[in-house]
């Protein structure tokens, strides 16, 4: 049979296997198939870096139902691939993948890959290609230790408690190449921008040559079952030289990408968002204000269960509870329509629908006596299994929420841009007592401009129109994106996006205002 035909059959029993697990099962255990036109366009950009009179030795450490081994006979002549060798540690797809190409040339084994031990120099490879399982670390149950061990004697990849599976596969990958090997890796994107990824971004300057990066823009999902922003690292396995330049390519596909950029290896080093490149320049640097200068920032809170602990005033006084035990909060973002949220006379937010969230410190014995309806509410969260939810039991009192006091100032966490250019990050003007979910961050005025606030609060207006000045690219250049195009801010992110438009609101008085008031 050809590989033309044992690939057609192959696409089919991927679909059939797939129906057959829930969208969490697959979640949980990262398996998402690459498609066979991304497959093919890694193996033909794989054809043009290895030498075209060696031999191929091929690796795929998570070869699934074998898209990148069908795609290896497309773009090697069959008299060039000497040995192939694939890992597969789930049956489900495991068996029948084992059948559909019994009679190829590969070696398809039902195994863990992470725990296989590395052959001998004669028997490794020179040829690595991958799309690693997709595993966030929360997944990885009982292994990390371990495998954080392991990453480090293989590789020298020192990877933190946050690390996916995916990280791990890259490290434990190093001692089956070849020297010089080529090695490609269908990969999140993320890497280039979290802490998390700081061990694989060492190991790609330090380890290895890293030859190029391209990254897939975050609105051309490649999985269509996964909603991740997806990059191709490719290195060879050599030490770098100190003048070695990376090719950073965006958009389009890995050949004929929409920009590219040489990087070298002295930029990335200083630079902790590998996504700025090839779109923009290497970062200056520059004294100039930060929101850091003038904002304490953190996450708004986590509930663990919105549904239970966040009530509309219609339901907590249908229900009997004690409004007293609640605190304000605001809606989501998409359901917040204005930018400056007014106080009625309670301190409340002056908005269609009041919401409140559950915030009771008193313990349960007390609250029976002194609020029965409350404590039945609280005793069918229990029933329900609210409070063994992961947020819940991990507090001292699962009811009662983290300490977050209100802030004139919130910033949303999580948007899109769209083609009409609708900027994924707006700020808010808070006047009521109103605190806010984790869908917002909270900017907390440091000492000296909180003075200058009390002193006088028409700064809060201009204040807020500075902050919605901030462009839309100086906030993307210090987040992260998604697939999708799915924008988000950590609190870090957003403490180091520019704050020009705040210090011109006291005509460059920032020094002379935190001398001020420290020397008070």
């Amino acid at each position: 049979m050809t590989f033309k035909k044992i690939e057609s059959q192959r696409q089919l029993l991927q679909a059939e296997l797939d129906q057959k697990k829930t969208q969490q099962e697959r979640n949980a255990k990262g398996q998402f198939s690459t498609p066979f036109a991304l497959a093919k366009d890694v193996l033909n950009h794989a054809s043009t870096l290895f030498p075209k009179n060696r031999k191929v030795r091929f690796l795929d450490p998570a070869i699934g139902t074998g898209a990148f081994y069908s795609a290896l006979n497309v773009a090697f002549p069959e008299k060039q691939i000497q040995t192939a060798l694939g890992f597969e540690i789930d049956e489900h797809y495991g068996n029948p993948s084992l059948k559909l190409w019994g009679s190829t040339g590969i070696e398809y084994r039902i195994a863990d890959f992470t725990k296989q031990t590395p052959p001998s120099e004669d028997e490794k490879f020179n040829l690595v290609i991958c799309n690693p399982p997709y595993v966030r670390h929360h997944h990885i149950k009982g292994e990390k230790e371990q495998l954080q061990s392991q990453a480090v004697k293989a590789a020298n990849m020192k990877l933190s408690g946050f690390a996916g599976l995916y990280c791990y596969f890259m490290a434990l990958a190093h001692p089956w190449m070849k020297e010089n090997a080529i090695s490609g890796w269908l990969i999140p994107s993320e890497f280039m921008n979290v802490n998390y990824g700081q061990g694989v971004k060492d190991y790609l300057l330090n380890e290895v040559t890293l030859l190029q990066i391209h990254r897939f823009d975050p609105n051309d999902v490649q999985f269509e079952d996964a909603l991740v922003s997806s990059a191709v690292v490719w290195f060879k396995n050599k030490k770098p030289s100190k003048s070695h330049k990376v090719k950073f390519t965006f958009g389009g596909s890995i050949d004929q990408p929409v920009v590219q950029k040489d990087v070298s290896l002295d930029t990335l080093s200083k630079e902790s968002k590998w996504t700025r490149f090839p779109l923009l320049e290497e970062r200056e640097v520059t004294n100039l204000p930060k929101l850091e200068d003038f904002f304490t920032i953190k996450r708004g809170i986590a509930t663990g269960d919105n549904k239970f602990f966040v009530l509309d005033k219609g339901k907590i006084k249908s229900l009997g509870l004690p409004l007293d035990q609640f605190r304000p909060i605001l809606p989501s973002p998409r359901y917040l329509k204005v930018d400056v949220v007014e106080a009625d006379n309670n301190g409340y937010p002056d908005i269609d629908k009041q919401l409140f969230v559950l915030d009771c410190k008193l313990p349960m014995d007390q609250i029976k006596t002194l609020y029965p309806e409350l404590y039945d509410y609280l005793e069918k969260g229990v029933e329900s299994g609210v409070s063994e939810r992961f947020l819940c039991r991990t507090r001292k009192v699962w009811y009662s929420q983290e300490n977050r006091p209100e802030s004139k100032f919130y910033c949303t966490y999580i948007g899109r841009t769209d083609v009409k250019g609708k900027k994924p990050f707006r700020f808010v003007l808070n006047k009521s007592k109103a605190i806010v979910a984790n869908s917002y961050l909270i900017l907390y005025p440091k000492p000296h401009l909180q003075s200058e606030l009390d002193k006088r609060p028409e700064l809060n207006e201009l204040i807020l129109q500075s902050l919605n000045k901030i462009t839309s690219s100086a906030m993307l250049d210090e987040g992260r994106v998604y697939g999708g195009g799915m924008h988000k801010l950590e609190p870090k992110e957003l403490s180091k996006v520019l704050a020009t438009e705040i210090e011109a609101i006291f005509e460059g008085r920032l020094s002379e205002l935190q001398s001020d008031f420290f020397a008070a």
